[in-house]
């Protein structure tokens, strides 16, 4: 992440520097504007699993780590205004919204088991800004950093978590035509905080001795299409 973190503010100086040279009207950019959007969507998790079984008389410790990934399609909105700093560099500052869910499983095929838990993680909110350099009358560059929470809840006899919360990095471009419409893609990753929970310790339940970890990490390419007023 921090080799990310690097790269982000690496990008932005460039764009920096190209702007102080590159001559276009960043007006033709700036102001308020809404979209919808539409991101193919890549999720890895790392998750764990521990807690103590019963071997004889005696409990051990017993631990399991899990890697999984998947893929899918979602769909949201966002909304931002677009600030001119000069001629061609301008600060977006938005925010987008999906409103979808996904979920976390944990599974036994014993039959007499209790330790089925699903996390399932949902309403999808991003806050971001993006310093952005004009390349002509219609296309820009930029980069964009952003902080994305989701709200969270569980099913089974474990402790909610607490909400969700990331740190966003991307790439993309914008055009905007003379009508003010515009198309913008995108291609970034959000890492999210640990997704971390236990057992409530209910009668013939799971035991709050035992305890579960997530570690999500996603990556995505997006296509928007807006109009700037």
């Amino acid at each position: 992440m921090k080799t990310i973190k690097t790269l982000i503010v690496a990008c932005t100086l460039v764009l920096t520097s190209l702007g102080t040279s590159v001559s276009a009207d960043s007006s033709n950019f700036a102001g308020p504007y809404i979209g919808i959007q539409g991101s193919t969507v890549g999720v890895g998790v790392q998750g764990t699993r521990s807690g103590t079984i019963v071997a004889g008389s005696e409990d051990v410790a017993d631990a399991t780590t899990v890697n999984a990934g998947k893929t899918g399609i979602t769909v949201g909105a966002e909304a931002g205004y677009a600030i001119p700093l000069g001629s061609s560099l301008l600060i977006d500052i938005g925010a987008s919204y999906i409103d979808g869910a996904a979920s976390l499983n944990t599974s036994t095929t014993d039959p007499s088991a209790v330790e089925n838990v699903k996390v399932v993680v949902s309403d999808f909110l991003t806050y971001y800004i993006a310093p952005t350099i004009v390349l002509s009358d219609t296309s820009s560059l930029y980069v964009k950093i952003a902080a994305t929470e989701a709200q969270t809840h569980t099913q089974g006899d474990v402790n909610n978590p607490g909400d969700l919360n990331g740190d966003t990095f991307a790439i993309g471009t914008r055009t905007v035509l003379e009508s003010g419409i515009f198309i913008r893609a995108e291609a970034g990753m959000t890492d999210y905080d640990n997704i971390t929970s236990q057992g409530k310790g209910s009668a013939g339940g799971i035991p709050t001795t035992t305890k579960y970890a997530a570690d999500p990490k996603m990556a995505y390419g997006a296509i928007s299409l807006g109009f700037r007023f």
